[in-house]
């Protein structure tokens, strides 16, 4: 690949660096690189050596620039986790980002689930690309490192914002973004719409509640999906009233704003082949109703209907990549807020499968809007149902952002899940469907079926509400993923490539990965 040539500024060229670890900056139309180096096993700054290796990409870039490049690294100290930023280096760059890639040879590690070596390139590609945006470089071309997917991932991730609404004078240039030579570009593609997607989900996720109503966010289905051969069946109100959906209707009572269920469907394989069925939960804005949530983050609950987002992103991409293997997504949409029909705590509602709930938390909204869609999964014949939402936000206080809470009644197809995780880079963590969490929302009740808290008040609040989930499931192969921790606001620890203060988009590359793998069965995941 041919790459732009940029005039020099001024007739003396002396190479320059600036080391990023958090980066800011400003600049005009230029074009940037992004390389990688290894390092040492142990840090070059606990040992004081200056050790370090160029990937191939990098070694004959430096052999072009004449070893300038080498001269400018070494003593450097660049470590995994920070770039530096070369400027004057070639003149075909106006800037040259080289990112830590810490110690080379590394692979899939049992520890930590993880391909280390896939991630350590979501790294540093993070790294290197958002100093060159922080820089201002309008064109930013990536190395391949060992996995171009992974690299290509990490880029569009990073440079990804959220300023839809923002004055288009205002609003900061986003690069275009491209692989540096010609190797892989299959591998490249791959990770481009793998990450695009992820970040459609993230801007479902972060417009705000006014402009993302059930209504409008069915229109988005409908536009999203329908030019990729994807079918969407937007249900009003009268025939959720006529499935006897009562407790998404109850949830659904305190706004003005009409209930809608989504039905999803990509037909990739063969018409009798039992499909996967997706549900997200929809949730289009979550005031808590009459457990009122406190004023102080309220807003971050625009991202209630995260699930929903990724059920759409991974079904596109399912779409887009032409998987043999048939797909459902069910949501239910609606906003819980307050008003004068608003579910009261102490309610008692009955579900389509017949079975009473008591609502004793009109906060655990959630749960009482996924049951219905759960049963009418049940229609579909599917040979697996996969359900995603924002559920427990006890996951947070326990999980943190690291990973999504996994409930499976299946060993198979945890596996997959678990590796589908280390692949991406977005892990998940299986949590207990033991029975003891099922006793308490069941049986110490005299009264009613099902009480949407439990024993014990908030004790074991994320098992029991998957345990509440399972009691309106008769699929054998159920899992479910409590994305409360990783699917809305990015904290910026431990996946960089994900910018802080915007929604994450989570899981949508496992998810994707996880149906490739059930759709391709392979034993091995790609060679980093």
């Amino acid at each position: 690949m041919r790459t732009p040539v940029l005039k020099a500024i001024s007739l003396i060229r002396t190479p320059f660096s600036r080391s990023y670890c958090e980066c800011s900056g400003s600049g005009s139309n230029r074009t940037g690189l992004v390389l990688g180096t290894y390092q040492p096993e142990t840090s070059c700054h606990e040992t004081g050596s200056t050790e370090f290796k160029f990937t191939p990409t990098g070694v004959k870039f430096n052999e072009e620039t004449g070893g300038k490049l080498k001269d400018l690294v070494q003593g450097a100290g660049i470590r995994k986790g920070c770039a530096h930023v070369f400027t004057n280096v070639s003149n075909d760059f106006a800037a040259v980002a080289v990112a830590g890639l810490g110690p080379e040879g590394l692979g899939w590690n049992e520890i930590e689930v993880l391909d280390e070596c896939k991630e350590n390139i979501r790294i540093a590609t993070a790294h290197g690309t958002r100093a060159l945006q922080d820089e201002g470089m309008s064109n930013i071309l990536v190395e391949p490192f060992t996995n171009t997917e992974a690299a290509a991932e990490s880029a569009f991730l990073s440079v990804w914002r959220y300023q839809e609404l923002k004055n288009k004078q205002k609003q900061l240039a986003t690069p275009r973004l491209d692989l540096y030579g010609e190797s892989d570009k299959d591998g490249w593609e791959r990770g481009k719409l793998k990450s695009g997607n992820q970040n459609l989900a993230r801007k479902l996720e972060d417009t705000p509640a006014n402009l993302m109503t059930p209504t409008i966010f069915a229109e988005n289905a409908v536009d999203l999906l329908c030019p990729c051969g994807v079918s969407v069946e937007v249900r009003d109100k009268d025939w959720i009233e006529e499935k006897r959906m009562n407790p998404f209707l109850t949830v659904a009572k305190g706004s003005c704003e009409p209930p809608l269920f989504l039905e999803v469907g990509y037909c990739g394989g063969p018409i009798e082949g039992q499909p996967i069925v997706l549900v997200g939960k929809g949730i289009t804005f979550d005031t808590g109703g009459m457990c009122l949530k406190k004023c102080e983050h309220m807003s971050e609950y625009r991202a209630d209907l995260a699930g929903a987002a990724v059920v759409l992103a991974v079904i596109k991409t399912a779409a887009q990549m032409v998987l043999p293997m048939n797909i459902f997504g069910l949501i239910p949409l609606c906003e819980n807020m307050l008003g004068g029909l608003a579910m009261k705590p102490g309610d008692v509602v009955i579900a389509s499968n017949g079975k009473s709930i008591t609502i004793e938390d009109t906060d655990n909204e959630g749960r009482l809007t996924l049951i219905d869609a759960l049963n009418y999964s049940h229609f579909f014949k599917p040979c697996a149902v996969v359900c995603v939402s924002t559920i427990a936000d006890g996951v947070r206080r326990n999980l943190g952002t690291s990973s999504s809470a996994t409930f499976s009644t299946s060993q198979a197809l945890w596996r997959e899940l678990e590796r589908a995780g280390g692949e991406t880079g977005d892990r998940l963590w299986r949590l207990p469907f033991w029975k003891v969490y099922q006793h308490r929302i069941t049986t110490d009740y005299l009264n009613v079926d099902v009480h949407n808290v439990g024993k014990n008040g908030i004790s074991g609040d994320v098992c029991k509400a998957a345990a509440f989930l399972l009691e309106f499931m008769s699929v054998k192969d159920f899992v479910h993923i409590d994305i409360s921790g990783t699917g809305k606001l990015s904290n910026g620890v431990g996946h960089p490539y994900l910018r802080e203060g915007t929604m994450t988009g989570r899981p949508t590359r496992t998810l994707v990965q996880f149906l490739y793998q059930i759709a391709c069965p392979h034993t091995r995941g790609d060679e980093c």
